[in-house]
């Protein structure tokens, strides 16, 4: 069947009240969240999209029946009442959808089968952890005091960027902020890891560094205190639909709103004219022009590739240049291993485990940065993931991205291989940990850190970009706050997304926000943002059809 025609954007002058036309370099979630807003504040946008889904890392893809969901794990805003679950329901992301909360956050098991449960309930979960280490009850008793008072308010600062701030916005953060300081201030400064070392039990000591899954190795108490308080509170659930969903349920509300996004359209490099930016070029040759262009892309590939290094600045090549490689500074890459089993577990397994691997075994996971596994029932998530009658499981660690790229690009009968052992080694887990699994596992999917890479462009398969508490949060927040989400040099555009706002996926949709609100400060725009007043039950069918990865299942 031929490809639609692509309109062409022509050069041309905008007349007196036209709306400004904008085109968007990619659909990820913050890509079509620029795009909603811009067009609810009366701007035409148009976004292109090198792949054939919406989403970006925010996505899944089907191997016989069973979807394999990739990106999320919790999702900050799944409760009503509070910005992040308004800038979702601005954009529809949750339109329609029940929303499955758990209990407990993560479970951590160790080489000998004894298990720490990081409950969200702090009352439960000072008892159980009290009951596992009564030595350790003091340190347990603090975390667990420390977990009450995270319970007691809700801060996300996700609505308007610090320098478009009304008084009374800044008033009510304010008003957050300070009776709380001291609390901010002490957990922001340990590190997790020194806190977890004051453990006397030596499964706890390991246990508090994976609440969240793995090891994040710099990351201070805080954040961890932050969403499991938001977990309490059903503040971290999981959309129905799941990743694929989620993205889809934001490209209705851009399509439905009138923006356009045009998939299997890679734009391989940005038009400048006289210091403006006026347009873009696709692979191919063909060329679009607009008043403006945002890139919500990868920010290397935007900065180097897009614009061939000529708009830089002190902050830019501070990240791209000096702390992107350093250790620590992104996100490490992550391989996922999908599993279809035949069959439906017991209601009360636990959805997600840490399990603790012994050195023989963590030897045999290919370019692990850790000596762990973690495991997901993922079927306990949402409906429609597995046929009727079978479960998925999605097991993931973090691994070294160069160890896979260069395989892949220098021996892929290797880099099979490899992918067939590691399947064969998650098996061997599964079957050690839950022997009923024994001959009911059907197949295992294999993404690398490089799969990553071929499908959203991400620097070295980081889905998270920056990390967060590292040495390039307080540059990439200037980037916001200070060069108002530009590059010096350049008028007409505009950069967003987890590159520049950092990672997770309310910090992307949020960054689509703030970049349409500078945008119609420069236009004299109002902006505008309405919630979507779509409720029509979600449904799987609306998932659409889903890729198959790589083409090649390994068994």
């Amino acid at each position: 069947m031929p490809r639609e025609r692509r309109p062409v954007w022509e050069r041309r002058d905008r007349a007196p009240g036209e709306p400004p036309r904008v085109i968007i370099i990619g659909a990820g979630v913050s890509g079509m969240a620029t795009g909603c807003y811009g067009q609810m504040s009366g701007l035409e946008t148009r976004i292109f999209e090198k792949h054939v889904l919406p989403g970006g890392c925010c996505t899944a893809w089907a191997r016989e029946g069973y979807v394999f969901d990739y990106c999320i794990e919790w999702l900050i805003g799944t409760a009503p009442g509070n910005d992040a679950n308004q800038v979702w329901r601005e954009l529809g992301a949750l339109d329609g959808k029940t929303i499955t909360n758990f209990e407990m956050f993560n479970r951590v098991v160790d080489e000998d089968g004894r298990e720490v449960i990081f409950y969200n309930d702090p009352d439960r979960l000072e008892r159980h952890l009290t009951e596992l280490s009564p030595v350790d009850a003091p340190l347990i008793r603090s975390f667990c005091r420390d977990l009450r008072r995270f319970t007691e308010f809700e801060l996300y600062p996700f609505l308007t960027p610090p320098p478009l701030q009304s008084l009374r916005e800044r008033l009510r953060t304010l008003r957050t902020v300070l009776p709380r300081f001291r609390l901010f201030w002490r957990t922001a400064a340990t590190q997790m890891h020194t806190f977890a070392d004051r453990f006397q039990d030596p499964l706890l000591r390991r246990a508090f560094r994976n609440i969240f899954f793995q090891d994040p190795e710099t990351f201070p108490v805080l954040p961890f205190l932050f969403n499991m308080a938001s977990a309490y509170h059903q503040n971290a659930g999981f959309p129905q639909g799941g990743s694929l969903g989620l993205a889809r349920s934001i490209e209705d509300r851009y399509t439905g709103l009138g923006g356009r996004i045009d998939y299997r359209s890679r734009v391989e490099r940005v038009l400048v004219e006289d210091g403006r930016a006026v347009g873009v070029e696709l692979k191919g040759g063909e060329r679009h022009y607009a008043d403006h262009v945002v890139s919500a892309c990868d920010g290397q590939t935007t900065i180097y590739q897009l614009l061939g290094g000529e708009y830089t600045s002190p902050r830019v090549e501070r990240l791209y240049d000096d702390l992107i490689d350093r250790p620590g500074i992104l996100f490490p890459a992550v391989v996922s291993a999908f599993v279809g089993v035949e069959g439906e577990f017991d209601a009360a397994d636990p959805h997600s485990s840490t399990y603790l691997l012994s050195e023989q075994e963590a030897e045999r996971l290919p370019g692990a940065l850790q000596p762990s596994l973690v495991v997901q029932l993922r079927s306990h998530y949402s409906e429609g993931f597995a046929p009727p009658g079978k479960s998925v499981i999605h097991c993931t660690y973090f691994s070294d991205f160069h160890y896979w790229a260069e395989l892949r690009s220098t021996d892929r009968k290797a880099y099979w291989a490899r992918k067939r052992e590691l399947a064969d080694f998650v098996r061997t887990v599964l079957v050690d940990r839950l022997p009923h699994l024994r001959d009911r596992i059907e197949l295992v999917d294999i993404a690398s850190p490089a799969t990553t890479l071929r499908y959203t462009g991400n620097h070295v398969g980081s889905i998270l970009a920056w990390k967060a508490f590292s040495d390039a949060e307080d540059v990439a927040n200037e980037l916001i706050a200070k060069d108002r989400m530009r590059l010096p040099g350049l008028a007409g555009f505009w950069m967003t997304g987890q590159w520049v706002g950092m990672g997770g996926l309310i910090r992307a949709a949020s960054t689509g926000r703030f970049v349409t609100q500078y945008l119609c400060a420069e236009l004299g725009l109002e902006f505008r943002a309405e919630e979507s007043d779509n409720v029509e039950p979600w449904h799987p069918d609306r998932l659409g059809s889903l890729p198959q990865l790589d083409q090649r299942p390994v068994r």
